[in-house]
């Protein structure tokens, strides 16, 4: 493997001196190697009760990028640790995409990224946009495996949760036609994974089930206005919820070979709620105050209503708005958009009135949401999300978790210079679902010591801290989306 190097890499702006990339550099930086370490050093101890696998996935570009580097564009790692009988077992891997395995057979890079022109690109997803699908986001545990997305809706990769193998493309038994978003939803209960699929023409999405038997057994066109980008979706017991939020593309831009992102702060946030297996006819729309939305943290039926909690962006109009006149570079407008500030917020859907009702729950800036993945789609008692810092680039410093029956929450935070990951719910070997009865862990970077670790939190003890630290054999950069499995759903793949 080539090794990929810690230096600072710099981003030529075309009328500028080279500027130096922060999300290529420190914390960043991608890692070079691939391996595997057993009997990792435990400060603490692991509980007996916690066994299954942590995995991580984010951007580790393999090789220097050709032009101006933006985060997302770097290739998919996944990160993980097996914990089993109080042991600990640490394994990387690089996710063997299409690109990847072409660049990886020209030995440089291929692609340019999402700051420059896809022009020149050797291909890119089924709706024809030509950036380099890197399935670098989310982890999605369905039917044995995991399946590796990529945010701008692409092809969904498997992989073994053990070895970290790339299993394919998944195409759900030939089914599959066209992409899925980074985030579709399982219902543990009945095995059914809920999906959407967007693009710049029409029809402009279409939603999907895929049974448990592994197919695809439903698809229906959704009708928009025009191009959107929806990031996230939600189900109930008996409904999906789509959203229609006024975050577009600038077909300007896009007209000359340019993904250029508009905030239209005329149209209202719409939400589409639909029967699971609906015909996109059916689809009912709700409006409400203009936003955007990254992630959903859960939703459920209650009574007449469809309740649904997320992380709303507060002002997403700033974050696209132009930097000032003296940082007007293509670097300080990616350091612009990608500083988070979004807070926990309700909506309620009325299905007999069609009235919507919201309200924002908190005001602290938290991200990257998660509750026990065997109540998705029921009401939830807890949910839990990670902080975010003040820090010039994106860095979570703590973990929060809420409890909605007490209407109270209790945080962690890292200390300094430490920087941690999505974080979510392991509950401990035999508990009750949607219980604190269980631990979050979460990578903890410190970047003083150049030292990654795994940390163990008692869910039901947030603001006690770590009851273990697991110190891992390599720096892991900091990424995005995580993932745990638990150890009886990893039975099937030791089979």
């Amino acid at each position: 493997m080539t090794s990929a190097s810690e230096q600072p890499i710099l981003v030529a702006a075309a009328t500028a001196k080279p500027e130096v990339n922060p999300y290529l550099m420190g914390v960043y930086a991608p890692v070079g190697e691939e391996i595997d370490a057993s009997d990792l050093e435990v400060i603490g101890k692991i509980p007996a009760d916690l066994n299954g696998v942590y995995l991580r996935n984010g951007p580790n570009p393999r090789f220097e990028p050709e032009g101006r580097y933006h985060w997302f564009d770097g290739d998919g790692m996944i990160h993980a640790v097996h914990l089993e009988n109080g042991k600990a077992r640490y394994r990387n891997r690089w996710i063997r995409t299409k690109a990847f395995e072409a660049e990886s057979e020209a030995g440089k890079a291929l692609w340019k990224g999402v700051m420059e022109s896809p022009k020149g690109n050797p291909f890119g997803n089924s709706h024809g946009l030509n950036v380099k699908d890197s399935a670098n986001t989310d982890l999605i545990f369905h039917r044995g495996q995991v399946l590796s997305t990529w945010y701008m809706c692409g092809t969904p990769y498997a992989i073994d949760p053990l070895s970290l193998e790339t299993l394919g493309a998944e195409d759900f038994l030939g089914t599959l036609v066209g992409d899925m978003m980074a985030h579709p939803k399982v219902d543990e209960r009945t095995g059914e994974m809920f999906w959407f699929d967007y693009g710049p023409r029409p029809p402009y999405l279409r939603y999907g089930v895929i049974s448990a038997d592994g197919k695809v057994a439903s698809t229906t066109e959704i009708e928009l206005p025009g191009p959107r980008l929806p990031h996230d979706m939600a189900i109930t017991e008996n409904y999906a919820v789509l959203m229609d939020l006024p975050l577009v593309q600038d077909m300007e831009a896009a007209r000359n070979g340019r993904h250029k992102l508009l905030f239209d702060r005329s149209l209202p946030s719409r939400f589409g709620v639909l029967p699971r297996y609906g015909d996109g006819s059916q689809i009912r729309w709700f409006e409400a105050s203009p936003c955007y939305i990254y992630h959903v943290v859960n939703s459920w039926e209650q009574g007449e209503e469809i309740v649904l909690d997320v992380c709303r962006v507060q002002r997403p109009h700033e974050q696209l708005a132009a930097p000032a006149a003296d940082a007007r570079t293509p670097l300080a407008k990616m350091l612009s958009y990608l500083r988070l500030d979004a807070s926990l917020h309700r909506y309620r859907f009325n299905l007999r009135t069609g009235q919507c009702l919201e309200n924002q729950l908190d005001d602290d800036n938290t991200e990257f949401p998660s509750v026990d993945s065997r109540v998705v789609g029921g009401r939830n008692r807890f949910s839990y999300a990670v902080h975010i810092s003040p820090e010039s680039t994106l860095k979570f410093d703590g973990l929060v978790c809420y409890d909605n029956r007490a209407g109270s929450k209790t945080e962690h935070r890292f200390g300094p210079g430490r920087w941690g990951s999505e974080a979510p719910f392991a509950p401990r070997d035999g508990a009750a679902a949607d219980s604190d009865d269980g631990y979050l862990v979460t990578f903890v970077q410190d970047e003083r010591e150049g030292r990654s670790e795994l940390d163990i939190f008692d869910a039901a003890d947030l603001a006690a801290g770590p009851v273990a630290r697991v110190l891992l054999p390599q720096r892991v950069p900091l990424g995005f989306h995580a993932t745990w499995v638990r150890a009886d759903q990893l039975e099937p793949s030791r089979g």
